[in-house]
């Protein structure tokens, strides 16, 4: 969750790190830090608060000069975000310096045998432990920084991404991974290090992504080495040239990087349904599932795990794959998944989604689900990510870069996706009929037209938030392919207005929910022409009646819901399949005004971060 930021080479390293932080604080906000090396000692300075409050900081504590630096931006796990808690970490002699993103889950004992041996603690986190352990070794073996690192952590248990760096020798830089994702750009004569590659890809188009349990030892005029962290192995590095450009991780204009990503959808679906989808051929051609086909062919199951917003996609698909594909499918919390002991065999087939390809426990259900020898599908969006690398087959959603913490056109993209494939399966199988198959082939290519014209109840949302955005709760009904819809726009409430809000199928109102309904509970209902109308406006009637006020998304052309609704927000006609990539449009929206009004900082929410690369 945390962002890393490291620079060894010729420039000058204060730059590159403190551009390279902001561009990595969706990863965490609470806290920042920089420490370079000026040719004679160590420049440390870190304060709790945005990066913005780090240069004001450093400004007044350290000089700039130095060709060797590391940074971090924090997203608090041991230890409350303050001073004395961020990030970078030196040890008890000055020497060695840290900044981690993970959790040492056994650092308790660690700290008191070190504790034991003399060492002190100026702060809570888990992660001045592990830098004083690595301090520990190599003045116990008399040895050098790498094999110090290797060594201590053989000895922890738990997840990191770390940078390391030794001013006794200041010509190298460590660093290691497991479960956190670490890349390392590789320049001439020089060398970058981040959490991804959005801070140097100006600089070079080529990265080294670690695997897990390795780690690099980063010399400057000397290849670059990496070794399994368990046996010392030498591993041959895989260069990747990057798919990102600045452009695409700059805010091209707009207010905010959620804003910017909402306007994006109709390029980045029709980017990601590209040379996969051939309607006038009736064709989708997915390398992913044709080398794979017998696979889904026999699939008696599909398992569908993610987290959060890729949640709520896989809930969309179990009802396109059920529906197309006639496949029976599970979709199940990752973080549940995993800990369940869950019944899964050779012919299921697991399908993973996640934005980032780098979530945590969705990684977890991943290699449970290959121990137990189902075939494993990912589906993410940043190529070179662990979940590509860690799954059998896969499809990338080539959403570009995803800045802002709530998930926008990642959701839209995944849903393409996913609905790709259940046609594919649905024409191996012969599960729908010839003239629907080729119906909703030409309505998914028409989609990003559709998302375009949807993107212009913008001043409509606009105006609606600016009746409820005092509101304390929000209530959002759905039914069928919308009911998931309903949770992701609730989702979006909560997540960048801190308004609460609660998504549920329409029909369970009465179970339960109803009971809050008053004039001052504004309710969400998502009300397409296709589906189950008839029974949404029934339960649009039964809010009425209780004197709820109702934003009711529709058809274009609705009179009917116009007629009950006290706001309606118009959306273009699809089928009830592919009508949650139009009805989310304006909850996004809806979500963002309300945020901005009530003062709320979009882009960065309190408390969350980018990516969970933490349980």
């Amino acid at each position: 969750m945390c962002g890393i930021v490291g620079y060894i080479g010729h420039r000058e390293a204060y730059p590159i790190v403190i551009k390279g932080l902001k561009r990595l604080e969706y990863r965490g906000y609470d806290s920042a830090g920089v420490v370079l090396y000026d040719g004679k000692d160590l420049k440390l300075s870190k304060t709790k608060g945005k990066v913005s409050d780090l240069e004001e900081r450093a400004a007044k504590e350290i000089t700039f000069n130095g060709t060797i630096g590391i940074g971090h931006t924090r997203w608090a796990t041991h230890g409350v975000p303050n001073d004395v808690n961020s990030h970078p970490h030196v040890s008890n002699s000055g020497n060695l310096v840290i900044v981690h993103n993970g959790i040492i889950e056994n650092y308790e004992p660690l700290k008191k045998e070190l504790i034991n041996r003399g060492y002190e603690f100026k702060s809570d986190t888990d992660t001045e432990v592990l830098i004083n352990l690595i301090e520990e070794v190599q003045k116990k073996e008399n040895i050098k920084l790498g094999k110090a690192v290797q060594i201590a952590l053989n000895q922890v248990v738990g997840a990191y991404a770390i940078c390391v760096f030794d001013k006794n020798n200041p010509d190298e830089i460590v660093v290691a991974r497991l479960g956190s994702p670490l890349a390392i750009g590789l320049g001439e004569n020089e060398f970058f290090v981040a959490s991804d590659a959005s801070p140097f890809i100006e600089y070079t188009a080529n990265a080294i992504y670690l695997e897990d349990e390795e780690m690099a030892i980063i010399r400057l005029h000397k290849p670059l080495k990496i070794r399994k962290i368990k046996d010392d192995s030498l591993v041959d590095p895989y260069v990747q040239e990057l798919q990102m450009n600045l452009e695409q991780i700059e805010k091209g204009g707009y207010d905010h990087f959620m804003m910017k990503e909402i306007y994006e959808q109709p390029s980045v679906i029709k980017d990601t349904y590209r040379g996969r989808l051939h309607a006038n051929e009736g064709l989708i051609k997915m390398a992913g599932i044709d080398d794979n086909i017998e696979r889904f062919s026999n699939a008696q199951r599909i398992l569908i795990v993610a987290c959060g917003t890729s949640w709520h996609a896989g809930l969309v698909a179990e009802y396109i794959f059920e529906e197309f594909a006639r496949i029976p499918v599970e979709v199940e919390y990752a973080s549940e998944f995993r800990y369940r002991n869950p019944i899964i065999n050779d012919k299921d087939v697991l399908i993973a989604i996640s934005q980032s390809g780098e979530t945590a426990d969705t990684l977890a259900a991943i290699k449970l689900a290959k121990e137990k020898g189902a075939f494993v599908f990912g589906v993410c969006n940043v190529v070179g990510s662990s979940i590509s690398r860690e799954t059998h087959a896969g499809a990338y959603t080539h959403a570009g870069p995803e800045i802002g913490v709530a998930s926008t056109k990642a959701f839209t993209t995944q849903i393409t996706v996913l609905t790709m494939i259940a046609l594919r399966l649905a024409k191996l199988k012969g599960t729908l009929s010839n003239s629907d198959y080729h119906r909703y082939l030409s309505e998914l290519e028409m989609i990003p037209e559709k998302v375009q014209e949807a993107l212009q109840t913008n001043e409509v949302t606009k105006q609606i938030a600016s009746v409820y955005k005092d509101a304390q709760n929000c209530l959002y009904l759905g039914r069928g392919y919308n009911f998931p819809v309903a949770l992701e726009g609730a989702l979006k409430l909560k997540e960048i207005s801190y308004i609460h809000a609660e998504g549920y199928p329409a029909a369970e109102m009465k179970h339960g929910p109803i009971a809050l309904i008053d004039e001052q509970m504004p309710v969400v209902v998502i009300a397409p022409k296709q589906g189950h109308y008839d029974k949404v406006v029934s339960n649009i009637q039964e809010i009425k009646s209780r004197s709820g006020k109702i934003i009711a998304v529709v058809t274009k052309g609705d009179e009917q819901v116009r007629a009950l609704a006290d706001h309606v927000i118009e959306v273009p006609e699809t089928s009830d399949a592919l009508s949650p990539l139009l009805t989310t449009i304006p909850l996004q929206l809806l979500s963002y005004h309300i945020a901005v009004m009530r003062g709320c900082n979009v882009d960065q929410p309190r408390n969350l971060a980018k990516s969970v690369t933490v349980e």
